[in-house]
């Protein structure tokens, strides 16, 4: 029984991990009334009200952290281009 109870929680961690994420792409379209941001690969991930939405552009590369919440890509975290060229 002991064995069956530790495989079902390693089950539920992998399922857990299954549901977090990370991609990278150029921004396609940013939609700040729907807090959206849509990648070229035709993705699109939801951001938080806290994002600085003047900060992205499209056709800027970005990286992004996202966890899946009720069937939406929810952004986590995001790394932007090094801004050292202007």
């Amino acid at each position: 029984m002991p064995t069956l109870i530790g495989a079902v929680a390693a089950t539920f961690l992998l399922c857990t991990a299954a549901f977090a994420g990370q991609t990278e792409g150029l921004i396609k379209k940013i939609d700040k009334d729907a807090l959206t941001l849509t990648l070229d690969d035709g993705k699109s991930y939801k951001l938080n009200a806290e994002t600085d939405l003047d900060a992205l552009k499209p056709g800027m590369d970005i990286v992004i952290a996202y966890d899946v919440t009720n069937g939406e890509n929810v952004v986590t975290d995001m790394q932007l281009p090094d801004s050292d060229s202007d």
